[in-house]
């Protein structure tokens, strides 16, 4: 009897075996088919375009704009990136590439020198920004794109690349002889101390070294300038290297502390990242300044520094990138950037925006009902919230430019004013000390006369579709006279303007001057007398009381409201 029972379940055993492998084999087999159709599909579609389509067509543009067009459909981070490209990519995770060190862009049909990288070759053979770029290695550029004149300036360290300048002032063309070099750009352009004791340290992105870069800035700081406290500047930092992030929270948590895990639809390539060296200092209180161009590793690092309750968080709501991107090599040389998981900081929660795919202008995340957001506890029980980027335990308004502001920088006319004001003055005060001066402002004033640089403000739209309106519902006449007055009331007024915001645009004016003695170092000491969130860091981190209260009693704590 045993024996009969033991083969009727030895026999049940195959057969449930059978069934699940065969189900298994049946769902393997469903899901082959239906790629390998769908890709003879495409293969044959493909081919019959090319051969038969009216006019003629490039089969690699139109394999890529398929290629990016399937992609667009899953998430705004899964790319295909061709081997065209791939200088490029190299350059936005390890920060180097083969050329003269500059910013070029385009104003017009010129393309122009518009910042050169401080002690790199463009700079070391005197290129200033303003420079005009008439031909390179004796060739015309006219009707070239800046993109296309940026690849031609990138190639192997060692070699030369003759450039023609117009320079204004000068009334000969300048012919310069630059040998190309591996451009490193530093994760850390700038650090210092921005008040005795306090220390800034500015990070702009995550490349490979970052971590290092960001120790060495610290180390010193504490050593030289005996800081007792820090401000990490993450605004508009769009990430990087993760395991970068991890080694920064390092810095100062503890070895060992849970940094960051990931999880994705690989279970094998989940992980859980900690603090794997022993920390610089877990002692000095830090202020991390945030924004909305703050994201994906900068969200590790404000969001593990919140969780752990080992600073404080100043600014707007963070971008909310919690996607990890693995690259996958592909034939010819390409690769794709797939997004394979989503990060979790230490409190458990995941700073994705739960909508990535609609946002406000300014690139912040729109609000997030109440009923999809998750609680969380930091290490010592405040309470934080998922949904939507790193919400600041202290939060400011962003900044907004006056719409002729705006205008005055889109027409090049602040960039145009600074290059003729580094002809006429060979030297500057500091880039701290620096100002411009009643009758330098007015100098600026008469040389806008002329120059085109109109604008309309949002009264003005306003009040043109409040008039739409009204003719639409036949109303118009009825109210045209007090239109009219209304309209010649809110009409801006470009001298007034200039008036109203002379603050403003000083502001920018002395930025953009400064950069040409100075470089990008320069700009950001002269930014801080007008920081508003620096200037709040600056209060927290002077009042220890402050500091503290902040900790126990976060805004983080309150549920984000964001702009609808």
């Amino acid at each position: 009897m045993i024996k009969k029972i033991s083969k009727k379940f030895k026999i049940a055993i195959v057969t449930v075996a059978i069934a699940v492998s065969t189900f298994s084999f049946y769902s393997f087999t469903d899901d082959y088919f239906e790629i390998s159709r769908n890709l003879d599909i495409f293969s044959t579609l493909f081919r019959e375009l090319n051969i038969y389509y009216v006019d003629g067509v490039k089969p690699g543009d139109l394999m890529k704009k398929g290629i990016d067009s399937m992609l667009e459909s899953l998430d705004p981070y899964t790319n295909y990136i061709p081997e065209s490209d791939i200088e490029d990519y190299r350059f936005m995770t390890t920060g180097q590439y083969g050329g003269i060190g500059a910013l070029i862009g385009q104003r017009g049909d010129d393309v122009i020198i518009t910042d050169p990288y401080e002690n790199f070759p463009a700079q070391k053979a005197d290129v200033r920004a303003g420079d005009v770029i008439i031909e390179i290695d004796g060739k015309s550029i006219k009707g070239k794109k800046y993109d296309d004149i940026s690849k031609i300036l990138k190639g192997q360290p060692k070699t030369i690349v003759k450039l023609t300048l117009k320079r204004d002032g000068e009334v000969q063309p300048i012919v310069k002889d630059i040998e190309r070099d591996d451009i490193k750009i530093k994760s850390v352009p700038y650090y210092g101390v921005i008040q005795d004791g306090i220390g800034y340290i500015r990070l702009t992105g995550f490349t490979e070294n970052a971590g290092n870069e960001v120790k060495e800035a610290l180390t010193e700081l504490k050593t030289k300038n005996n800081i007792k406290s820090l401000v990490l500047d993450l605004r508009g930092n769009p990430g990087g290297l993760l395991n970068e992030a991890v080694n920064i929270v390092n810095l100062f948590v503890n070895k060992g502390t849970d940094v960051v895990s990931t999880k994705g639809k690989v279970k094998e390539w989940d992980k859980q990242y900690k603090a794997l060296n022993t920390a610089v200092d877990t002692e000095i209180p830090i202020a991390v300044l945030v924004n909305s161009g703050s994201a994906s590793a900068s969200e590790i690092v404000s969001g593990a520094i919140q969780d752990l309750d080992r600073g404080i968080i100043i600014g707007q709501r963070s971008f909310g990138k919690g996607l990890v991107q693995t690259t996958r090599p592909l034939s010819y040389n390409s690769q794709l950037k797939v997004t394979t998981a989503k990060y979790y900081i230490p409190s458990g929660r995941c700073i994705q925006a739960l909508d990535y795919a609609h946002r406000n202008d300014d690139g912040s995340v729109g609000k997030i009902p109440d009923s999809l957001m998750t609680e969380f506890k930091t290490k010592s029980g405040r309470t934080v919230y998922d949904g939507g980027g790193v919400y600041p335990d202290f939060v400011t308004e962003p900044r907004m430019l006056s719409n002729i502001s705006q205008s005055l920088v889109a027409k090049y006319h602040i960039f145009d004013f600074a290059t003729k004001y580094r002809i006429a003055h060979p030297s500057i005060a500091t880039a701290k000390t620096f100002r411009l001066t009643e009758p330098e402002y007015n100098d600026f004033v008469s040389f806008l006369s002329g120059k085109e640089y109109d604008y309309t403000t949002k009264s003005e739209k306003e009040i043109e579709e409040l008039k739409a309106t009204a003719e639409k519902e036949k109303y118009f006449e009825s109210v045209k006279t007090e239109y009219e007055a209304l309209k010649k009331k809110i009409m801006h007024d470009k001298s007034a303007d200039l008036k109203k915001f002379k603050e403003e645009i000083t502001e920018m004016l002395e930025s953009e001057i400064v950069s040409r003695y100075y470089f990008q170092n320069g700009q950001i000491e002269a930014s801080f007398d007008h920081d508003d969130e620096i200037r709040k860091a600056v209060e927290a981190l002077n009042d220890k009381n402050v500091f503290t209260s902040i900790l126990s009693n976060s805004m983080a704590s309150k549920k984000p409201i964001a702009k609808e």
